[in-house]
């Protein structure tokens, strides 16, 4: 009974670990599936990261309406200007597009807008292992993740991040 609980434990840790795990880059799911512009075309999210290579990228996965993500807008406005050099990429996981559209309007959010097609349940969602919002992504001016699981409590994990990679 002993080693049948303490195999058990083992599957249990290995399985938490390898979903909290630091990825380094994104999945084919990830980078085939499209998001919604704020011209209302579809954009392919591998086109999205091509579109700010050599940069140093910031992604922000939001909704209007989580609660969390309202309250950390006044950190990631913080972030933004002590980091302006760094791009920053909003992904909304919005249920609608006014609602989404709004959202940017209302909180003046500063960076490139895109809307996930099925919200945090979708393909999207489950291919950058999404379990919480906002969430932030850090990419590196080679395009490698440097930060795959950041949340709204991460602000000095962030920060020190993006830090660090200015000076490389």
């Amino acid at each position: 009974m002993k080693k049948i609980t303490l195999i058990l434990l083992a599957l249990v840790f290995v399985s938490c670990a390898k979903s909290t795990a630091q990825k380094t880059e994104f999945s084919k799911e990830a980078l085939s599936e499209t998001l919604l512009s704020t011209n209302n075309g579809q954009v392919a999210f591998s086109e999205i990261l091509s579109q700010n290579k050599g940069k140093i990228v910031v992604i922000e996965v939001w909704a209007s309406w989580c609660g969390d993500c309202v309250k950390a807008m006044p950190k990631i406005k913080e972030l933004q200007a002590a980091h302006p050099k760094t791009a920053y990429v909003f992904i909304s996981m919005d249920k609608t597009a006014d609602k989404w559209k709004s959202g940017i309007e209302k909180h003046q959010l500063q960076g490139a807008h895109f809307m996930a097609n099925d919200q945090m349940s979708g393909v999207f969602a489950k291919a950058i292992d999404l379990d919480w919002i906002p969430r932030y992504i850090i990419i590196d001016k080679t395009g490698k993740i440097v930060l795959y699981r950041a949340i709204e409590t991460d602000f000095d994990q962030i920060n020190n991040t993006l830090s660090q990679l200015e000076k490389e």
